[in-house]
């Protein structure tokens, strides 16, 4: 008898811990699914909580600027289209806290999407996809600087340089001498 209290016990608290809550994602990928379950129940408030406190902060700048909720903008940009029935997604890195997953896009395409790990947890970080945004633009910036400097710059003072002759004080009065005449 003393068995099957125990067996009853250890099937209710097991059946308590189940129904308490959703079991907190292990891999950068257990996010990235759950994630994408929170999209198709839109349910904001589980996409935020797979999201990283940077996201989080950019989600809440950008619900101050245009005057709406931060569920509003979380619900809005997805890393996903609605259209999108399906999705794919390869090679999974995880280097110490920082983590990426190649995800193909509606159109055809492989994103990169990155993860931290915040608390022993891992969160899909947005902010890092704007900050190589950044970085690249900031190289693009340089490289085109460079290419600039690297173009010549017609030099005045050269005597290869021609200027025009001036042309000849006008007197306000019409020209009224016959044009010479053409051979």
């Amino acid at each position: 008898m003393r068995f099957y209290r125990i067996f009853l016990l250890l099937i209710s608290a097991l059946f308590v811990a189940c129904a308490s809550g959703e079991k907190k994602p292990e891999t950068p990928l257990d996010t990235l699914q759950a994630y994408m379950q929170a999209i198709k129940k839109k349910d904001p408030t589980q996409m935020k909580l797979l999201l990283s406190k940077g996201s989080l902060k950019m989600a809440e700048d950008e619900a101050k600027a245009q005057n709406t909720t931060v569920d509003e903008v979380v619900k809005r940009e997805t890393l996903f289209t609605e259209t999108q029935k399906r999705v794919e997604f390869k090679n999974e890195k995880i280097d110490g806290e920082r983590a990426t997953i190649e995800v193909k896009n509606a159109f055809g395409s492989w994103d990169i999407v990155p993860f931290n790990k915040e608390n022993g947890e891992w969160k899909i970080a947005k902010e890092r996809i704007v900050e190589e945004q950044m970085k690249k633009t900031d190289e693009e910036m340089r490289r085109m600087d460079e290419q600039f400097k690297q173009q010549t710059i017609p030099d005045t003072t050269s005597p290869t340089f021609e200027t025009p002759a001036p042309l000849p004080p006008t007197s306000g009065v019409p020209d009224t001498s016959t044009p010479a005449p053409t051979p």
